[in-house]
């Protein structure tokens, strides 16, 4: 991966946002409806005989005026007049339940297929997607985002079509009733556009940036809570309050820019409107003085002008909305575009079958795309052969977890090839490499689920009965029986009902689950107690037997059992053979192996 991936989810938070000319984000938004043909059109239907109906009721009016109140009026005709106008009101009423039952409907529908599109896509980015692009922010745009395009499906799509039914509608009607003053209204429309045009672009960069700021105190929020044990233990609740402050009112003065310009335009948009009706009705009233108009026809007129007033009104708050919506569509719409730097080959090789479990580095040389400048790895060569177990020895930055993250294939190195059963891993299927692995890490991670679901991680098809297997051989069977539920005990966030033993406990059963013929182990006993460590390292030498074990070591006992230590400095081998041997040499290993592996006593060199 390059290092400008990511750049534009970083502009979000940091750069002004590129100002957009169009609602055209909102297509992917569309595309989505497009999947319900048939909740659509209920909708649409729904929504057409509620703006009809609206529009019927000033014809309704001017029909009770010129006929039911003249001198001489039928009582008979007053009557259907009265009933007709009830029967609008019903159709109304049935037809607003059905619109909006259905937009709603759709709304949640459409948002819950667009948060499934993106996390599915998230789930194929490479690690180094998430170095540079915050998990928290982009977690927020899944909430945040998604709530804005609900609003807009559910709620704002509906009411500008419906006012723009009732506007086009409006106009006919009015140009039926009295076309001479109706003129004069279509004359002020342009006039009403202009400004909405003006105003919108300027509302466009502003509603980025206000949903920009939201996203901030998304981040800010998850980022305080999680270390919440970090912020207390260093007394730095005011300093966190200070900074959820200080993205509290950025967010505020972004919101109150917003807020402004949509109220000036509204302000602007509702002068021109009701002062342009204001106009015509003064020349409606002199119609009537002069008895050239009925008083049901201006009735009619005056009725049908405010609906469709308040439609052009509706439809320049509406548009305040659809460019946020354009906004959160965008924004999502940026993590769809992110395109996989980590993916299957056209063509991928096929690893061999039975597996053999043989690992190599060939002169491999990697940056990580976050720190270009520094290698993590220079011109490495190592090959581990089937059932060998290697230790990985070195100080902070060696470059030791990298070699970690290369065999999984969550990077590619810049120069060199790693290989597993000979065949590159860059030729062959990420999700097949992946297979042929098992992975415990230094600190178990968990997940927010049941025992068993934790447990089955590494082989989801595994029954209840391999599941106690692997938890007896990882020295976790104990614990777990006596969990409230047994394997079916909620764990809580990442694990927090547990100790951290029991947490690592689990990982090393669920890697035991996974029965992988390479096993990458972080130390998986660093956070065990004497007692469990044994039994765990006991139940890992049976694990490790005839398979390909890569272990960073931390503790002399794991260094000990190893076929073969393999000291890194620098992002290179600077040393390489048993512990014996390597402590005779008085090397790096010496030293490390005197300060770093838990102050135990180490033999006297002859």
């Amino acid at each position: 991966m390059d290092g400008t991936q990511g750049n534009s989810l970083a502009a979000g938070t940091t750069d002004e946002p590129k100002p957009r000319r169009s609602l055209g984000p909102l297509r992917m938004v569309w595309r989505e409806m497009l999947k319900y043909p048939g909740r659509m059109a209920a909708a649409g239907v729904a929504l057409t005989v509620t703006a009809t109906s609206t529009l019927a009721i000033p014809y309704g009016f001017r029909q009770i005026i010129d006929q039911g109140f003249a001198q001489g009026a039928d009582p008979q005709a007053i009557r259907w007049w009265f009933l007709m106008l009830m029967a609008i009101v019903t159709v109304l009423a049935v037809a607003t339940a059905v619109r909006f039952y259905s937009v709603s409907w759709l709304g949640e529908r459409v948002v819950g297929d667009i948060r499934l599109r993106v996390q599915r896509h998230l789930l194929i980015l490479a690690p180094s997607f998430f170095e540079e692009n915050s998990p928290k922010e982009i977690s927020s745009r899944m909430t945040a985002d998604t709530a804005i395009i609900e609003q807009i499906v559910g709620t704002t799509v509906s009411v500008a079509l419906r006012n723009a039914i009732m506007a086009l509608g409006g106009v006919i009607y009015l140009f039926a009733l009295e076309p001479r003053l109706t003129a004069g209204l279509i004359v002020a429309i342009p006039v009403i556009i202009l400004p909405i045009a003006a105003f919108g672009r300027k509302l466009r960069v502003v509603s980025r940036t206000s949903q920009d700021r939201v996203a901030d105190i998304g981040a800010l929020t998850a980022e305080a809570l999680g270390a919440i044990r970090v912020v207390q233990a260093f007394n730095q609740e005011p300093r966190e309050h200070e900074r959820f402050a200080a993205a509290v009112e950025r967010t505020f003065q972004t919101g109150r820019h917003r807020i402004l310009i949509r109220s000036i335009m509204t302000a602007v948009i509702m002068f021109l409107i009701f002062g342009s009706i204001t106009a015509i009705m003064w020349q409606g009233a002199i119609g009537v003085a002069e008895g050239t108009i009925t008083g049901g026809t201006i009735a009619a007129f005056v009725v049908t002008a405010g609906i469709v007033a308040g439609a052009f009104s509706s439809l320049t708050e509406v548009y305040g909305d659809l460019v946020r919506g354009a906004g959160a569509a965008s924004r999502l719409a940026e993590l769809l575009d992110e395109r996989p730097v980590i993916a299957a080959p056209a063509r991928p090789i096929a690893l061999p079958r039975p597996a053999r479990g043989k690992l190599a580095f060939e002169r491999v040389t990697f940056r990580y795309p976050a720190r270009p400048e520094l290698p993590a790895l220079h011109d490495f060569n190592l090959t581990v052969e089937p059932g060998e177990t290697v230790a990985i020895v070195g100080p902070s930055g060696a470059g030791k977890s990298t070699l970690f993250q290369l065999a999984e294939r969550f990077y590619d190195p810049q120069a060199g090839v790693v290989k597993i059963d000979g065949v590159p891993l860059a030729s062959a299927d990420p999700a097949e490499v992946r297979e042929r692995i098992a992975l415990v890490p230094q600190e178990g991670v968990l997940f927010a689920a049941s025992a068993r679901d934790n447990l089955r991680y590494g082989n989801w098809q595994a029954d209840d009965a391999a599941i106690w297997d692997a938890a007896r051989a990882a020295n976790a069977e104990s614990f777990l029986r006596a969990l409230p539920q047994g394997l079916d005990t909620f764990l809580g966030e990442d694990g927090a009902r547990l100790s951290g033993g029991q947490r690592q406990r689990i990982a090393i059963a669920r890697a035991l689950l996974r029965d992988a013929p390479i096993l990458l182990l972080d130390e998986a006993t660093s956070a065990l107690d004497a007692e469990s460590e044994r039994l765990v390292q006991e139940a890992l030498e049976t694990l490790m037997t005839n398979r390909t074990t890569l272990v960073i070591a931390h503790r002399l006992a794991t260094v000990r059992r190893a076929d073969r230590i393999v000291v890194m400095d620098g992002g290179r081998i600077v040393e390489e053979g048993t512990h014996e041997t390597l402590i005779r040499a008085a090397g790096l290993y010496a030293r490390l192996a005197s300060l770093q592996f838990d102050n135990e006593a180490l033999p006297t060199r002859g």
